[in-house]
């Protein structure tokens, strides 16, 4: 691995509402190196987001704040700089593709605006008007969409092509690292895969690293180098793909989502839920959060919160596998 991009060490979030406290991510570790792609796995719910917007300093401020933990980036604790420090920070240096194109565009202001916009605010080195015209352009091809285009406004845009644009945004500045939050969610599979594919042929020509966040394993095994599975604000179980894929050692809660995926290999495949709900992050269970949905739980799983087990690189957070270690 490359030396250390981006390191989350101990990190907690919560949101105070009125009736209560919601711990949306709890103690969460892991790194990523230069040019290297992690996805974060798990159903809504698990928190997947919020380390997200906890990493871009975007919590909500009147009700969301990190209560314990360190951000890295580049050897720099993230927690540490100010709100104008973390301004010039996001855009320039690390930037973030949201969940639904449809919202993160201004429906009133033309594309070409928009994108010029994260350049005037970072000091590109293109500063006069001629210059950022270019550059401006020259993201539109990138991403593939005609520089004629660029005066449109954003319903004049398929949900593909707005994609593409909240892309361009998102690496105008040549971000050394990119937060995509499921960006494929609201587009038909035929799109999906044509954003996956332009994704990962900008990663490589940017030389960008890469969160992919996700409920989808097969993005994961085609985009990322290596894998965290989150459930209830807990990372249970990380590795390489290689290891979440062809591991033999696997957290119940893994097991129970590659039980979710039908087998195309099988003419009548059946699929294997897992039983219940997420938890209630306002009442989590005691013990290992999975545990009432678990078939596998026993007694000590109700009591103790497991500890994460290491097998090389692969890390698993499950009493199954104490007597192992």
């Amino acid at each position: 691995m490359d030396d250390k991009l981006l390191e989350i060490k101990n990190l907690s979030v919560i949101y105070k509402t009125d009736e209560a406290i919601v711990h949306a991510v709890n103690r969460i570790n892991f790194e990523i190196g230069t040019k290297e792609t992690i996805g974060l796995v798990g159903e809504t719910g698990a928190g997947k987001t919020t380390t997200a917007l906890a990493v871009m300093q975007l919590l909500p401020e009147r009700t969301g704040s990190i209560s314990e933990g360190e951000i890295f980036f580049k050897g720099e604790n993230l927690l540490k700089k100010s709100k104008n420090e973390m301004r010039l920070t996001r855009g320039a240096r690390m930037s973030m593709i949201f969940q639904d194109p449809m919202t993160s565009l201004n429906p009133i202001v033309p594309v070409g605006e928009q994108i010029k916009e994260s350049l005037e605010i970072h000091n590109h080195d293109r500063k006069n008007k001629k210059e950022l015209e270019a550059r401006v352009d020259e993201l539109l091809t990138l991403v593939g969409i005609q520089p004629r285009r660029k005066g449109e406004f954003p319903h004049q845009f398929s949900g593909g092509m707005k994609q593409r644009v909240v892309i361009a945004i998102a690496l105008a500045c040549n971000p050394e690292l990119l937060i995509a939050d499921e960006p494929t969610t609201a587009l038909d599979v035929t799109i999906q895969a044509q954003v996956l594919a332009l994704m990962a042929e900008l990663k490589e020509k940017l030389n960008t690293s890469m969160i992919m966040i996700t409920h989808d394993l097969g993005v994961v095994a085609e985009t990322c180098d290596k894998v965290a599975i989150m459930y209830a604000g807990e990372i249970v179980e990380r590795g390489t793909v290689q290891d979440i894929f062809e591991g033999e050692q696997h957290h119940p809660y893994t097991l129970g989502l590659f039980g979710s995926i039908p087998d195309l290999e099988i003419e009548t495949p059946r699929l294997s839920p897992i039983d219940g709900l997420m938890p209630d992050p306002t009442n989590l269970p005691t013990g290992c959060k999975f545990h009432p949905r678990c078939k596998s739980c026993m007694e000590i799983c109700k009591q103790r919160q497991p500890e994460a087990y290491s097998f090389d690189a692969h890390v698993i957070a499950c009493h199954l596998y104490a007597k192992e270690v």
